[in-house]
């Protein structure tokens, strides 16, 4: 599958942070988020900012690593109004670095990715989700972008549960082959879950569980199909399996489950 362009994630980005933030700017601030019930609109207002300040900072002073101070967080605001304007600054902050950047150039990330292209991904797919989070929490749900959450599906598999190990870890991948059918873009993904074994040598931390990576296609074991908007919206954790089928092998099946079970927020 291919990326969007650039200049499309960030008018994802733009659009989708305004939604959310109008979705919120009228939302009771106690109102509980349905996907993080430890969360209300107002820490979810809080979250986004707090995303959205960080990776405009990560793209300001590109290609350096963040310190620790950046990841601590600034004094939280005492009024809704007060988080309301906060967002706008944020979000306008992470924009206007966008805005000037080019995508090639090299940024820091968390991911084996280090572009400036991945900051534009990943944040119109975090905001994307946000949006998501807002109108559920707000009772007013409206539809995802087709495309950019066929892409949502694919970041999922090969980045944020899968994609290529650090060179202190290695995967085991697998004999089960997963199809991922996305019905509303006519498009599919393969997927071959896998184990990731590592620690990394910064923290210490021991890194061992299921993983995913993008294969070829092929025969598949079991099929997974749906809209994208909905698997995307399902793999996130933000709704039920209404309407995705599955077909095939259980036990490739349960595999991918087993890959995809952590929480993401």
């Amino acid at each position: 599958m291919s990326r969007l362009d650039f200049p499309e994630y960030l008018e994802h980005l733009r659009r989708d942070s305004a939604r959310f933030r109008d979705v919120l700017a009228t939302c009771d601030p106690a109102a509980r988020v349905p996907a993080c019930p430890e969360w209300d609109a107002a820490d979810l207002l809080w979250h986004l900012a707090g995303v959205q300040r960080f990776w405009a900072g990560r793209i300001r002073s590109r290609p350096a690593a963040p310190a620790e101070a950046d990841f601590a967080e600034p004094e939280r605001p005492d009024s809704y109004g007060e988080l309301l304007a906060y967002f706008d600054e944020q979000s306008a902050a992470l924009l206007a670095q966008l805005e000037v950047a080019e995508p090639a150039e090299a940024a820091w990330s968390w991911a084996q990715e280090r572009t400036v292209g991945f900051t534009f991904r990943r944040q119109a797919q975090e905001a994307l989700i946000h949006r998501l989070d807002a109108e559920q929490t707000a009772g007013c749900v409206t539809d995802l972008d087709p495309r950019l959450s066929a892409d949502g599906v694919a970041e999922l598999m090969e980045v944020m549960y899968g994609g290529a190990a650090p060179p202190w870890g290695r995967t085991e991948l697998g004999d089960a082959l997963v199809r991922i059918d996305m019905t509303d873009v006519a498009r599919s993904l393969y997927v071959r879950p896998g184990m990731f074994y590592g620690t990394d040598p910064e923290s210490g931390k021991v890194h061992d569980g299921p993983h995913l990576a993008l294969d070829e296609p092929g025969d598949a074991d079991a099929t997974v199909r749906g809209r994208a908007s909905d698997l995307d919206a399902w793999l996130w954790r933000r709704r039920d399996d209404a309407g995705i089928e599955v077909s095939g092998d259980r036990t490739a099946y349960d595999a991918l489950m087993r890959a995809v079970s952590e929480p993401l927020d």
